[in-house]
């Protein structure tokens, strides 16, 4: 069978390949050897300019020459690599071997070709590509995919912020709220969540096999090889990497702040997971109605289903996400001793789990994007539900010190069908001052909603 879209065996490279495009070049294995060209490069660069008399600083040419093997680096350069790898039977080899043929016919760096990948180990340009390929998915597709559901969410947070709702706690009636409020409610965990992502440092080693430079000091025993990794790593890109330095490692990175940041998602997607689930049953209930297409089939043998699909598929990709990022947050932190291997292939599924992720908030946008309020529908149910005025009519009781209101309103309410009739006769008999009879009187379900309005208008 030959690869295409409806062979390939991930539904990220398949049914969804189109949906993650952006994504792709950044966390597939093209992405990562990208990322290794960089970084060696970055580092050849550096060293030339580190003042050693055996490495004179590259011409302008060279320079130039090499970074535009980063900027043009293609799918035939990747495939290039990897027939090489064949060879060699390991990638980060045969990434230098690459890097070393392509300095053919230029005597300037043909003479000096033993300085690619001068001292490193292979996780010194592993850990920082990783790193590399995780900076790009979080800023340039997983948070400004969070940033449009957080964005979406905000505007129908004040659109719909006195748009009274029912509450239900426990699924029972309760107190009302607004559609706005419990949208903002959303908002707040979301953005809390998104800046804790955003906050995390990206780390990067380069100090050799055991994390101690004790290659580079053999070389130049008297050169200060910590300042010298830590300018290359923390140099802005192109001539450095512009990520924070590791200063204490093995011989990987230990993948602490990945970690971090796999739960920061995971939290993120948590919290939408939550949302995905409410939203599905305010569509359930009727207070939102969903857009029609034409052409869309909701069922394959009921003609009139419009199914909450975009909500369901974004709670089911998000359980997958979470289920990658709570294994890479749990075993990629563990190493036997100086190192094992066990990250390598975990660590290869990075992009599996940032791309379930994306497909989820795209999934989630799409599906706040059908909705349309149904205030009828909300009306309805605020209008047969009389019995959430007991808490009001309680707690003015207890303010003038009426006997036993809880106990008054909990007799004359629980379990019984309360109508406006019945509420406002229950107040016509309280022994309070009038205009606080009055106040009560003028209140109805839709109305008494607190402050859910303004906390819905300023979130």
């Amino acid at each position: 069978m030959s690869f295409s879209s409806i062979s390939a065996l991930s539904p990220l490279d398949g049914r969804y390949a189109a949906k993650l495009a952006s994504l792709r070049p950044l966390m597939s294995e093209q992405g990562y050897m990208h990322r290794r060209v960089q970084v060696e490069v970055a580092w050849f660069i550096a060293l030339s300019d580190a003042g050693f008399k055996e490495f004179k600083p590259l011409t302008p040419g060279a320079r130039t020459y090499l970074l535009g093997l980063i900027k043009n680096f293609s799918e035939a350069d990747g495939e290039a690599i990897k027939t090489i790898e064949k060879t060699t039977n390991h990638d980060v080899k045969a990434v230098e071997y690459w890097i070393k043929s392509r300095f053919e016919a230029r005597p300037e760096l043909l003479a000096t070709q033993e300085f690619v990948h001068f001292a490193c180990t292979s996780e010194d340009i592993n850990n920082t590509s990783h790193a590399l390929q995780i900076k790009g998915a979080r800023d340039l597709v997983l948070l400004p995919a969070l940033d449009a559901v957080i964005a979406k969410l905000r505007g129908m947070a004040h659109a719909f912020a006195e748009v009274p709702m029912l509450s239900r706690t426990h699924g029972q009636t309760a107190s009302p709220t607004t559609v706005g409020k419990e949208i903002a409610n959303v908002v707040v965990r979301l953005a809390a969540a998104r800046e804790k992502i955003a906050a995390i440092k990206i780390m990067g080693k380069m100090n050799g096999a055991v994390g101690n430079y004790n290659a580079h000091l053999s070389a130049w025993p008297d050169f200060d090889w910590e300042a010298f990794a830590r300018k290359v790593i923390e140099t802005p890109e192109p001539l450095g990497l512009g990520l924070t330095f590791q200063p204490y490692s093995i011989q990987i990175e230990p993948h602490d702040y990945m970690a971090e940041l796999f739960d920061a998602i995971a939290r993120a997607d948590t919290i939408l997971i939550d949302w995905s689930r409410d939203v599905w049953g305010y569509v359930s209930l009727g207070y939102f109605k969903q857009k029609l297409k034409d052409g869309e089939v909701g069922s394959s043998t009921m003609p009139h289903k419009v199914n909450p699909i975009d909500f369901e598929n974004a709670e089911g990709n998000l359980g997958l996400a979470n289920a990658l990022l709570k294994h890479l947050s749990e075993k990629l932190p563990i190493s036997r001793w100086q190192r094992d291997l066990t990250d390598s292939t975990v660590l290869r599924n990075m992009g599996v789990a940032v791309g379930y992720a994306v497909l989820a908030y795209q999934s989630l946008l799409t599906g706040l994007n059908k909705l349309e309020i149904n205030e009828a529908a909300i009306a309805k149910d605020l209008d047969a539900s009389w019995e959430v005025l007991a808490e009001p009519i309680q707690t003015v009781m207890r303010r003038f010190g009426l006997p036993q209101p809880y106990e008054q309103l909990k007799k004359f309410t629980r379990g019984a069908a309360m109508t406006r009739e019945l509420m406002q006769g229950f107040i016509v008999g309280l022994d309070l001052p009038q205009s606080e009879k009055d106040r009560l009187l003028a209140m109805t379900p839709a109305s008494y909603t607190g402050k859910a309005a303004e906390l819905a208008r300023r979130v």
